[in-house]
């Protein structure tokens, strides 16, 4: 189950993403916002990291105009390595080397075309099992624990 959410800049893509979604059988939950109708971006972020945070969904998309908002609400929840990205390679390394459970984008940076090629990158590739990337997503914990 993955979790959708954005603010209202974000919203068409997130409605695009969702048909993408669709039409490879993923399934997701959205947790808004629903229309372009003006929103405060972290009450969305907020509710799609802590279902990711808590296992209810395995990973999460969000959008906003620049997906810089939107990552950094997403961020607070204890457990979340939320990435913005617009481009493959990024897409990519954060899953490969951050084992990022969070896509972050900008619907005023990249088209829908380039969000959908992101998301399957991003939902296709898995984390690298090194020690070393392993070691470094651990010393984020203990960042995030007040251990480093």
């Amino acid at each position: 189950m993955i979790a959708l959410a954005c603010d209202h800049a974000g919203y068409p893509l997130k409605e695009a993403l969702k048909t993408y979604l669709d039409s490879i059988g993923r399934t997701y939950t959205d947790f808004g916002t629903y229309s372009e109708e003006s929103v405060d971006y972290p009450i969305y972020a907020a509710k799609a990291a802590h279902a990711v945070a808590d296992g209810t969904c395995e990973c999460g998309i969000l959008c906003c105009g620049t997906g810089i908002g939107i990552s950094i609400a997403a961020n607070k929840v204890k457990g979340i390595r939320a990435a913005v990205c617009s481009d493959a390679y990024s897409a990519e390394m954060t899953r490969l080397h951050n084992n990022a459970n969070i896509l972050c984008m900008g619907a005023r940076v990249i088209s829908e075309e380039k969000a959908i090629e992101l998301t399957q990158i991003f939902l296709d590739t898995p984390a690298l099992n090194e020690e070393r990337h392993q070691r470094r997503v651990k010393m984020l914990e203990d960042i995030e624990n007040g251990k480093l």
